[in-house]
C-alpha cells in the first residue's frame, strides 16, 4: 500500500530507539524526509544513518531536551528553514520512566512524570503546528499508553501523564479538524524497549524474550495480555505511519490500542 509519505517530511520525537525509531524507520522506507529528536547526540546520529539507509532523503537527528520549551521552539524554528516553512508530519513518542504508588511518590517523582510525559507533548505541538499549518496536509499522532485504560497502582504518575496526553490529543483534534489536520493518539501495551528491558534486567528477567517479559508484566503490574508475549517495536511502526499518513483521510481523535488485547483481559 503506498502511504503518500513519498518526499513528506515528518519528525519524530523521541526517534533514537524502541517504538519511535520503529515509527522512524517505517516512514522512512515510505520515502520521507525523517529527522528524530532525542537527547542523545550519539542516539539520534546513529538513527539519522540508520534511516538514510532504509530509504529517507538525508535523514536527521537533532539533540534537545525536549522539557525546555525555548530549547524546543529553537528546533523547530530549524526544521523549517531547513525545510521551507513546513511539516507535514509530527510524531511524539517520548515517555516518562516513573514508577510508584500514590503513597509512595515525591512531588519532584509527579513533576517529572507530568514534564516529561505530558509537556513535552505540549511544547513540541506547539512549536510544531505554525509548520503543519502552512503545509498541503498534516498529521500528528501521539503515544499514550494502554495504562489509561487499565490502571495499575505502580504506574499512577506515569498512567496520569499519559492521560493527559490522550486528553489533550483529543482536545487539539477538535481544534485542527476544520482545517483538515487529523490528530491521534496509539496507546500501546507490552512493547519490548530499552526502558523495558532494562527494567526486567533489574529483577532477574530475561528481558530479551517477549514471552517471560509479558509473565513478568502480568506478576508485577496486573497487566497481562491475550496474546503470550510483549510486542516488537516493529509491529507499532506501520500503525503510526499509517495514522500519520495522507492514506489516512478521515480519522482524527481516535485512540488506538495496540497490546495484544490487553483491554479485553
Amino acid at each position: 500500500m503506498d502511504l503518500g509519505l513519498a518526499d513528506a517530511t515528518a519528525v519524530v520525537v523521541g526517534g533514537s530507539s524502541g517504538m519511535g525509531l520503529a515509527t522512524a524507520r517505517c516512514l522512512a522506507e515510505e520515502g520521507a524526509h525523517v529527522a528524530v529528536i532525542g537527547r542523545s547526540a550519539t542516539g539520534v546520529a546513529d538513527a539519522a544513518r540508520h534511516l538514510t539507509e532504509r530509504g529517507s532523503p538525508q535523514a536527521f537527528g537533532l539533540t534537545a531536551d525536549v522539557r525546555d520549551s525555548a530549547a524546543v521552539t529553537a528546533l523547530f524554528d530549524e526544521l523549517g528553514d531547513r525545510w521551507g516553512g513546513r511539516l507535514n508530519v509530527l510524531v511524539n513518542a517520548v515517555g516518562p520512566n516513573v514508577q510508584g504508588t500514590f503513597d509512595t511518590l515525591s512531588p519532584d517523582q509527579w513533576r517529572e512524570a507530568i514534564d516529561h510525559g505530558a509537556m513535552t507533548m505540549v511544547h513540541c505541538a506547539q512549536a510544531a503546528l505554525p509548520l503543519l499549518r502552512r503545509a498541503d496536509w498534516a498529521r500528528i499522532v501521539h503515544f499514550s499508553a494502554h495504562s489509561t485504560q487499565r490502571q495499575s497502582t505502580g504506574l499512577v504518575a506515569y498512567t496520569a501523564a499519559k492521560a493527559m496526553v490522550t486528553s489533550i490529543s483529543k482536545n487539539l483534534s477538535l481544534l485542527l479538524a476544520p482545517e483538515e489536520i487529523l490528530v491521534n493518539v496509539v496507546s500501546p501495551g507490552t512493547f519490548v524497549t530499552p526502558a523495558l528491558q532494562n527494567w526486567a534486567h533489574s529483577i532477574g528477567v530475561d528481558s530479551a524474550d517477549p514471552y517471560h517479559l509479558m509473565t513478568a508484566i502480568g506478576e508485577y503490574f496486573g497487566h497481562p495480555a491475550q496474546m503470550p508475549r510483549a510486542g516488537l517495536p516493529e509491529e507499532i511502526g506501520p500503525v503510526v505511519a499509517f495514522l500519520a499518513s495522507r492514506r489516512n483521510s478521515y480519522m482524527t481523535g481516535a485512540d488506538i490500542n495496540v497490546d495484544g488485547g490487553s483491554d479485553f483481559t
